[in-house]
């Protein structure tokens, strides 16, 4: 038997244990910045903000998530970034309620499927909301699709907890995964978030146009809200406040930034 040595593959395998032995001190000394990214009312209204994650790497400077979330998730690093992230996430919303401009704002955070998991998860969120004496409603969390492939049945339990305490729930990527028609019908959500790339072409593929024509039709039937992700352009905007779409995310209003 010959073995091939893959240099390409060892050097990745590097680089990733680089990353994690960085992400363990990061976590130590809280090199983490949250940045918002607001959300938009069919009046161009600020009513929320979506909480994105950046590494603030005392040499790179700042590091995008896609660059170390993966390896944060596939080693269970994912676990105290994400407490991170509810904690300040909460202590942000507990400022903006003290301000009378911003105190209708909800904050949306991004729940990894492994977060999700955890047996204390509802009971960490509902800590968290008590101790900055947050308005439940006022706090949102995104799952993408892929949380729907196991144990659905535990999935919408959970779901249902943070329903009862109040915490909307808005379901993440939407049409990019797989979650079914008969999925969306029983899941006890708030809100479902079209994914950007319908939104990029929609003006020339028909067959992009015709799932956010779906989504929105859809969104009354079952009761729950639309909002479209990566508007970037006043034709994507007017078009689809044409479809219907009453909530907007994307570089036309604004682009994520440091508070």
């Amino acid at each position: 038997n010959i073995a091939y040595f893959d240099s390409q593959a060892e050097k990745m395998a590097l680089s990733h244990l680089d990353i994690y032995s960085q992400l363990l001190v990061a976590i130590k000394k809280e090199e983490f910045v949250l940045w918002y990214q607001y959300q938009y009312d069919e009046d161009g209204e600020i009513y929320a903000a979506e909480a994105l994650i950046r590494w603030q790497h005392p040499v790179q400077g700042i590091v995008a998530p896609d660059n170390f979330i993966p390896i944060a998730e596939k080693t269970g690093l994912i676990l105290p970034i994400g407490l991170w992230v509810i904690q300040s996430a909460c202590k942000q919303l507990a400022k903006w309620q003290q301000d009378s401009d911003t105190s209708d704002y909800t904050v949306a955070i991004n729940i990894t499927a492994k977060e999700f998991a955890q047996e204390n998860f509802v009971s960490y969120i509902e800590g968290e909301l008590t101790k900055n004496h947050l308005k439940a409603k006022s706090l949102k969390v995104e799952l993408t699709e892929s949380i729907l492939v196991e144990n659905l049945d535990e999935v919408i339990q959970k779901m249902n907890q943070l329903k009862e305490i109040g915490v909307q729930i808005s379901l993440d990527d939407f049409g990019t995964g797989y979650s079914s028609l008969q999925y969306l019908k029983s899941l006890p959500i708030n809100q479902v978030k079209i994914d950007q790339s319908f939104v990029k072409n929609m003006h020339s593929n028909r067959g992009d146009i015709a799932i956010i024509k779906s989504v929105l039709l859809l969104s009354e039937a079952l009761d729950f809200d639309v909002i479209a992700e990566g508007v970037e352009t006043k034709e994507h905007y007017e078009a689809l406040k044409e479809l219907g779409c009453k909530q907007f995310q994307g570089y036309y209003f604004s682009r994520p930034k440091a508070l």
